[in-house]
């Protein structure tokens, strides 16, 4: 079976040192490159299966290595990066990041959000009608959602939010993309319909606190599902 190939781009030797060993001793093929023009013919040459991704690269901006690599591919794309400026993320995601991981950072968050990449990455391939995140499932051939085998009555609003949500398991989706495909263009701007709604869903699919929380807020930022099974 292939192994997952990782391309991790980042300049700072430390972290190439310390990435290397610890994604080979899980199983992943690693590459490594430092600046944003290796990255743009790495990922064009070697088709990776994850990018991990600094922001701050000799060469340029990290960002200009999102949006030059959508214009081509769908590979996912983990931001690791120093910066923690909310409007750094949220550029980045709606660039077409995947997800955002804050240096300093812990080892298993990376290779838990890496997880989750590779496991969208191999679902997109043959679109799902059918998501289960435990004892919920999201049904959309039938348009049907159950908890624990009971039926959930969601609005129409409610449902959109949900699919999006489940389509995107795992990747954080900023305010201004739910707003706009669920919404419209026109309310991109509207977060606090978002909140509103948000409550009403997580009533329905979390109710009581031994139900763990799938729908996880990123602050300033947006929401992911956030399934069971990743740590």
């Amino acid at each position: 079976m292939t192994r997952p190939r990782i391309l991790v781009v980042d300049d700072e030797p430390q972290i190439q040192r310390f990435l290397k060993p610890a994604l080979t001793a899980v199983g992943y093929d690693v590459l490594q490159v430092g600046t944003v023009a290796e990255a743009k013919r790495a990922i064009a040459a070697q088709a990776p299966d994850v990018v991990v991704l600094d922001l701050g690269l000799p060469d340029g901006d990290g960002k200009d290595v999102i949006a030059s690599v959508r214009a081509f591919s769908a590979v996912p794309i983990i931001v690791l990066s120093a910066r923690d400026r909310e409007s750094e993320k949220i550029e980045a995601l709606d660039l077409g990041a995947d997800d955002y991981v804050e240096k300093p950072f812990g080892i298993g968050e990376l290779l838990a959000r890496i997880r989750t990449a590779l496991r969208r990455r191999h679902d997109a391939r043959v679109p799902p009608e059918r998501f289960e995140f435990g004892g919920l499932i999201v049904d959309d051939a039938s348009h049907r959602v159950t908890l624990l085998a009971e039926a959930v009555h969601l609005t129409p609003k409610e449902y959109d939010l949900l699919l999006l949500l489940a389509r995107n398991a795992g990747r954080v989706l900023t305010h201004r993309q739910i707003l706009t495909q669920v919404w419209g263009p026109a309310h991109a701007e509207d977060v606090q319909y978002l909140r509103v709604l948000i409550g009403q869903l997580r009533a329905k699919i979390e109710p009581g606190p031994s139900r763990p929380r799938l729908i996880e807020n990123e602050p300033g930022i947006g929401y992911r599902l956030q399934p069971p099974d990743v740590e």
